[in-house]
């Protein structure tokens, strides 16, 4: 079983890797998808609001699917469709086309958000200890290495399919075949279940804590990916071409403080890491928004890599503790406040930023964050909810020093 475990662990990390691929071909593409397809700048937001909201629809639809369906069979179908999405995107020729494909693209990357953080539960739970940062640890690393791909598109002024097609051809039988050997942990979910009695039900009041967290997260992540460049360049005075390094700094950061935030957590608890990353994040949005020029704001965005890039994994892990007879359901519904972060994110900061000042509105996100200490309780060991009066058995990462396999 250990051996079965490890290669269903591999083949996970290689589909969010792939994922992260995927996802920064796309968003940093967007100046020549609207180039190539006319999008008028009026109209491009709603372009781009649309992909989150329909991935939203994919990731409630993932929760009715997987009582029928392993969340093994979604991810192993989805993430071709994201792929072949993402191909479609570049290859079009009219607006209908290009509406077309990112649909598509926003329904498969719901799906395969949540499915891949079901396993992704399920697989922590038969491990015993943490190991869902590594998994979002790919995902960063993906979304480097498809960033660097569309620099190498974008510098040699490569068509969008001509960029886009050896990446599609590399990944998608790589993930297919990857994709036999995904663990669906249905035993453990069952024991887990039984342990809880009624655990089996989501109880949404519940998971809220966990929803505010999730998106708080993706606001903050939000506000670095669309702002950081614009505030050095605007605000600070920096050059164009120093400008882009936050972002990258940022990414790098939060690859780095997922491939090592498993062993914090084994080694001080959950609850512990995710106050910490809240009060590391929150320094960083204050020294943003303090900074006197462009090279403390970088140590700022960099900061906010480090605190950030524990919170999602963390908050998908404590959903799996909170529900265990329930797992797949509750990160269903919680994946969607993902997309509710990133919707809400960027347009706040920039409707702040010019109502106030882009100073001012760097204060909002840092203020946002720290509610995460309220919640932070809810990371931990959750008490028995359905009688008894007992915690739960700790199932994941939350116990200090285990071995694991």
């Amino acid at each position: 079983m250990t051996d079965v475990l490890r290669r269903g662990r591999a083949s996970l990390a290689f589909s969010f890797l792939v994922q992260g691929v995927a996802f920064a071909l796309l968003v940093t593409r967007i100046p020549a998808i609207q180039g190539r397809y006319g999008v008028s700048d009026a109209l491009l937001p709603a372009f781009l609001a649309a992909v989150p909201v329909l991935a939203g629809v994919g990731s409630v639809t993932t929760e009715r699917l997987v009582k029928r369906v392993p969340p093994s069979r979604l991810l192993r179908w989805s993430q071709p469709v994201v792929l072949l999405a993402l191909l479609g995107v570049g290859a079009g020729e009219r607006m209908v086309e290009l509406g077309v494909a990112l649909a598509a693209f926003g329904l498969a990357v719901g799906v395969l958000d949540a499915s891949m953080n079901m396993l992704g539960v399920s697989l922590q739970r038969s491990y015993g200890r943490s190991i869902m940062l590594s998994f979002h640890a790919a995902y960063s690393l993906g979304g480097i290495v498809g960033a660097s791909l569309a620099w190498v598109g974008a510098h040699w002024h490569l068509a969008l399919w001509v960029s886009y097609l050896p990446v599609v051809l590399v990944l998608l039988p790589a993930v297919l075949v990857g994709s036999r050997w995904y663990v669906d942990d249905r035993g453990a979910a069952s024991v887990a279940e039984g342990q809880a009695g009624e655990g089996g039900v989501v109880v949404f009041k519940w998971l809220l804590p966990l929803c505010l967290v999730m998106t708080v997260a993706y606001i903050g992540d939000s506000t670095v990916s669309n702002w950081s460049a614009k505030y050095l360049q605007d605000v600070l005075g920096s050059s164009e071409q120093l400008a882009t390094v936050p972002f990258n700094v940022y990414m790098i950061t939060t690859l780095l403080g997922r491939a090592i935030g498993d062993f914090g957590v084994r080694r001080f608890g959950a609850v512990a890491v995710v106050r910490g990353g809240a009060l590391v994040a929150a320094g960083g949005f204050a020294v943003v928004a303090a900074a006197p020029g462009a090279w403390v704001g970088m140590l700022g965005f960099t900061l906010l890599g480090v605190g950030l890039c524990v919170l999602v994994p963390q908050t998908f892990a404590a959903a799996g503790r909170l529900f265990p007879g329930a797992s797949d359901a509750a990160v269903a519904r919680l994946n969607v406040f993902n997309y509710v972060g990133f919707l809400v994110g960027s347009p706040l900061v920039g409707a702040l930023g010019d109502l106030w000042s882009y100073r001012g509105a760097m204060l909002v996100p840092m203020v946002l964050v720290l509610v995460t200490l309220v919640y932070a309780r809810s990371f931990g060991p959750q008490p028995d909810r359905y009688g008894g009066g007992h915690e739960r058995p700790r199932t994941a990462d939350v116990g200090r020093g285990s071995n694991g396999l």
